[in-house]
């Protein structure tokens, strides 16, 4: 029998190579303001009383697309036959490429752009011609007229285009349809209920253009995947028989032909409120130092000196955004959703001041500006010795990244608990800090601590913000720390035990923050408590690597628990901050 080495391997189609399924950078902290995908407001719950009368035989049966093709047709007086309800704009737009774009043809195509567009094209064996289109630019309707030739099948017009906000007027679209009438206009206006003009009325009667539009943006139904095209009845005819005969759910459906009969005017409210977060969002990015690029939109596309670093900040604040890493299209770029929602859009606003015009910095002490590596953390293993325990620093520096971690004490305690021996926070705490502060037989463990930052480093950074501490030690131990390195007098706030609830409660932080008179900060600790303490607070988490800790798990531990972003050293943050403060 031949091995498995010896059979051959199943091949892809050609345009298959070398392609992979399409996805977005994600940032791993815990988000729940999600700005990076052009969703909707958040549609009224009375829309899911719609399926309360629908039954069971809706989830049994085969859907019909009829009754919301007809919805759609009256609502732009067309005749039914013309409208293809579809899972999404971009099954729509799939479709109709299929039907036109093949080996020998090719899809004139202007970028950046929505990415699918070429994909949809290659995969069916045909070619894609790209033209540039860059940001803040005219629709470069020139280049797209010489770019037709006889083998053109396609061109495709994204307007508002996606990612940049560039918009193409009805001219320009009938110009390309009038020059080439054996071509078919793809125009894709996903967004132009956010546009100052809608080229739809003057493109229906154009025999080689299709219009593509979705229930996902404006109307805030993303999650159905419905959309649909608008078409003669022969393109409209080669789009039923390229794709899929059920395309969407019944409840999908009915959901989205209940907003259509009744969600106009919500719709309106909405697409206003975008128009106006989008002026005061270019104009506030503008004043942070961004170049902001127009856009007719839901969205703003902006530059960035560290556009990667303002995306960590806001994701390190539960906000996502899309960044294109990698793309040279876009290097640099951020696109940032406008919300629709007044709550929303203040968060939005409040963390990119706190993200690109910090006023102060906070710091925690252990594993931070000190080396406890010989210290607290010994301490631990020294208290826990003294119960017959023995501790690795490995498995103490586990315990340091678990939830509720920042009294040493109590963390002895529970390892202590973990190996079955019950022992009180007040006996665990005697051992402890007999080990930490000494005695008359042995010298204390606190002497053999060290700076973990340079001197001159906090000196520069003092000079351009003033800085803090946030840390569980007692304040004898805080302070004498801060004396014995020298920096005491570099630090205006100084929170200790007791001063408040211990993080990950943000009270320390929110503390620090009002001695320092300031409310807008960064925060750098090296446990998961620290960036929660942070996050809740209202600053923008960073992490770093206790010294001689696995760096692999620390970071992963601080990213999950929400840092925007793990340095290497506190010397790190004067990279940052000359960029973005």
């Amino acid at each position: 029998m031949n091995s498995l080495d010896d059979v051959e391997v199943v091949q892809p189609v050609p345009a298959l190579t070398g392609m992979t399924a399409y996805s977005t950078p994600k940032h791993p902290a815990p988000i729940d303001l999600h700005l990076d995908g052009n969703e909707g407001v958040l549609p009224p719950e009375a829309l899911l009383q719609t399926l309360e009368g629908l039954g069971a035989d809706e989830l049994r049966r085969y859907p019909d697309a009829l009754p919301l093709e007809e919805a759609l047709a009256r609502r732009f007086g067309v005749d039914p036959v013309r409208v293809v309800v579809t899972a999404g704009g971009d099954d729509a737009l799939e479709r109709a490429v299929r039907a036109v774009v093949g080996p020998g043809r090719n899809l004139v195509l202007p970028v950046p752009s929505f990415e699918m567009l070429g994909r949809f094209a290659r995969l069916s064996g045909g070619d894609v011609v790209e033209l540039p289109w860059p940001e803040g630019t005219p629709f470069p309707i020139l280049g797209v007229l010489a770019a037709i030739t006889p083998d053109t099948a396609a061109v495709a017009v994204v307007s508002p285009n996606n990612p940049t906000g560039g918009v193409a007027t009805a001219e320009d679209i009938l110009r390309i349809a009038r020059a080439a009438p054996g071509v078919l206009v793809l125009a894709d206006l996903a967004y132009v209920e956010f546009a100052d003009e809608d080229p739809t009325p003057h493109l229906l009667d154009l025999p080689n253009v299709a219009v593509f539009r979705t229930m996902s943006k404006a109307w805030s139904l993303a999650g159905l995947r419905v959309g649909y095209a608008i078409a003669t009845p022969e393109v409209a005819g080669w789009m039923r028989a390229t794709g899929l005969p059920y395309p969407c759910s019944r409840p999908s459906l009915a959901l989205a032909g209940a907003r259509v009969a009744s969600g106009e005017a919500a719709m309106r409210r909405f697409t206003n409120d975008v128009r106006n977060e989008r002026n005061q969002l270019s104009a506030n990015l503008a004043g942070l130092g961004a170049t902001v690029f127009p856009s007719q939109a839901n969205f703003i596309l902006a530059r960035f000196d560290d556009a990667l670093f303002v995306r960590d900040g806001l994701a390190g604040q539960g906000i996502a955004v899309r960044a294109f890493p990698g793309n040279p299209r876009l290097e640099g770029r951020l696109r940032i959703t406008c919300p629709g929602d007044a709550v929303a859009f203040a968060r939005l606003q409040n963390a990119l001041q706190i993200t690109m015009n910090p006023q102060a910095l906070l710091f925690d002490m252990d594993g931070v500006l000190a080396d406890v590596s010989d210290s607290y953390r010994q301490a631990i293993i020294d208290a826990a010795a003294a119960f017959g325990v023995h501790l690795s620093a490995q498995e103490v520096a586990k315990a340091k990244r678990e939830p509720g971690s920042n009294n040493d004490w109590v963390v002895t305690r529970r390892l202590l608990a973990a190996r079955g021996v019950d022992a009180t926070l007040e006996e665990v705490t005697v051992q402890f800090e007999t080990a930490y502060q000494g005695s008359d037989a042995a010298p204390g463990l606190w002497t053999r601590e060290s700076l973990a930052v340079p001197h001159a480093t906090l000196e520069r950074l003092a000079a351009r913000l003033p800085l803090g501490i946030v840390t569980g030690r007692p304040r004898g131990d805080a302070e004498r720390f801060l004396r014995h390195a020298g920096i005491d007098g570099l630090f205006s706030a100084v929170v200790c035990m007791g001063d408040a609830p211990a993080k990950p409660d943000p009270a320390p932080v929110q503390l620090a923050m009002q001695r320092l008179n300031v409310n807008r900060a960064w925060m750098i600790g090296d446990a998961p408590d620290d960036v929660r303490a942070a996050r809740s607070a209202g600053v923008l988490p960073l992490g770093i690597v206790t010294p001689g800790e696995d760096s692999g798990e620390s970071t992963g531990a601080l990213m999950i628990a929400g840092a925007s972003r793990v340095v290497d050293s506190v010397a790190q943050l004067e990279g940052l901050l000359p960029q973005l403060a």
